[in-house]
């Protein structure tokens, strides 16, 4: 018996004929999927994440983040770290400063 956390059916009507697709989902993505969403669960998170989205390039320098959050630069940094982490931001450093962007992982979700 197959798992139902391993599978989705999904059906929809096409044109009056009923078509039915079979996402399959490995239990690694699954695990990676939830640590995306729980990571977009925290509200200071999200934010962050959608300037980073409002950015030109859509890309942002964290110190370019701070400022609106209210927080320490050092709590603001935890932040996009744990983003990072999750899969959602890719970190570049230039000089002194890191440049959050976001991957197509976080692309997709906030679609």
């Amino acid at each position: 018996m197959t798992s139902l956390l391993s599978y989705r059916r999904l059906s929809m009507y096409a044109y009056g004929v009923m078509k039915t697709l079979t996402v399959s989902k490995s239990p690694k993505s699954l695990a990676k999927l939830a640590d995306q969403y729980k990571a977009l669960g925290d509200a200071t998170r999200l934010s962050l994440i959608m300037a980073v989205a409002s950015g030109e390039n859509a890309e942002a320098c964290v110190c370019d983040l701070t400022p609106h959050t209210g927080l320490a630069q050092s709590t603001v940094s935890h932040h996009l770290k744990l983003l990072v982490d999750s899969g959602l931001l890719t970190r570049t450093q230039r000089g002194k400063w890191a440049f959050y962007s976001l991957t197509e992982a976080a692309k997709k979700l906030l679609k």
